[in-house]
């Protein structure tokens, strides 16, 4: 294999001063699941808590605990998803907050917490329409209800109520953001006093100020991938972080062959489609084979030059929302499912 991926710390710092820059006065929650979108964990953590981000969003609780191992004491960490009891003892020992938006996982948490003697932090989730889990409305009081007898029992800690918003049309977030006031305000007159509300993500939270409350949780936008159909990067202020490259293996007379393949998670739907960056600038790309793919030749190509996949556009390549956009996705789509086997390497720490 030739291909590495390239991943521009410095790039991500920046991202993230923009979008915290963009949001504030609330509070950045950087989002990491999928191997913080397929650009490594343990480095971008490291680079985004030096760059003063507190909060991370972990989606589940593995990644939780792996979060904590690098960002330290003094993060905090958001998971969502807790499939098990052992998912539930892992959260509370890892001291992380967690995303609750049903009544059984409710009790569950409140036994595990009352067994280890601890106050779980919790999230409480309404269901505002785009029907990713959460509590449906006609049953929030209730739960809201019994939420607040745990409370004062002191086995959890309702630190925050959220949701997730479909960000299809600003009508239907426009629903939501209502369903959302209103299960606030059932929440309040159940006696919670959550100290954070949050809605929005990455193109909410710089479109729609009103969707911002206390925390934003953002995952694209600070790895530099708009949103389809969206303004581009530059428009926004942000930098592409990753750069997919490999070098050439084989040249002949009108075209170059090069290492990276369907089997190294390059989708092989964008052959034909896609443009590549070269010493000689965008060049399309022909087929792509399982480990190698082939690129329209440019004069004095030799097998020491590098072909860009996706990156930043210097060399005439595509970012991975406008390739998304060739096949009807979404640029993280693009994103994550480069192989954990393509090496990945860290510049600007």
């Amino acid at each position: 294999m030739t291909a590495r991926l390239h991943v521009d710390l410095a790039a991500l710092a920046a991202n993230i001063t923009r979008v915290r820059a963009t949001v504030g006065p609330a509070e950045l929650m950087l989002v990491v699941k999928d191997d913080a979108y397929g650009h490594g964990l343990e480095p971008v953590v490291r680079r985004a808590a030096a760059s003063g981000v507190r909060w991370f969003g972990a989606f589940d609780v593995r990644t939780g605990t792996a979060v904590r191992a690098a960002a330290g004491d003094d993060a905090r960490i958001f998971a969502w998803i807790a499939a098990s009891r052992a998912d539930l003892d892992a959260a509370l020992a890892g001291r992380l907050d967690l995303g609750v938006g049903d009544a059984e996982l409710l009790e569950e948490l409140a036994d595990a917490a009352r067994e280890r003697g601890v106050t779980a932090l919790v999230h409480l989730k309404i269901d505002t329409g785009l029907h990713r889990n959460g509590v449906r409305p006609e049953n929030w009081p209730t739960f809201v209800g019994r939420a607040a007898e745990l409370e004062a029992e002191g086995v959890i800690e309702v630190v925050g109520v959220w949701s997730h918003i479909a960000e299809a049309s600003d009508a239907e977030d426009d629903q939501a953001r209502v369903l959302f006031e209103t299960a606030l305000g059932q929440a309040s007159a159940a006696g919670l006093r959550p100290v954070l509300r949050h809605l929005a993500a990455s193109a909410a939270s710089f479109a729609r100020p009103e969707f911002r409350y206390d925390l934003v949780r953002v995952g694209a936008f600070c790895y530099g991938i708009r949103s389809a159909g969206g303004p581009p990067a530059e428009e926004l202020g942000l930098v592409p972080v990753a750069r997919l490259e490999a070098d050439v293996v084989q040249v002949t007379r009108d075209e170059v062959r090069v290492g990276l393949g369907a089997l190294d998670g390059l989708p092989s739907s964008l052959q034909g489609r896609a443009f590549v960056g070269t010493p000689a600038g965008a060049r399309s790309l022909r087929s792509i084979g399982d480990r190698e793919s082939v690129v329209a030749g440019w004069p004095g190509a030799t097998a020491t030059d590098i072909v860009t996949f996706f990156g930043p556009g210097r060399r005439g390549e595509q970012a991975t929302t406008d390739l998304a956009e060739l096949i009807g996705t979404i640029g993280e789509e693009i994103a994550v499912r480069i192989s954990p086997l393509v090496p990945r390497h860290y510049d600007g720490d």
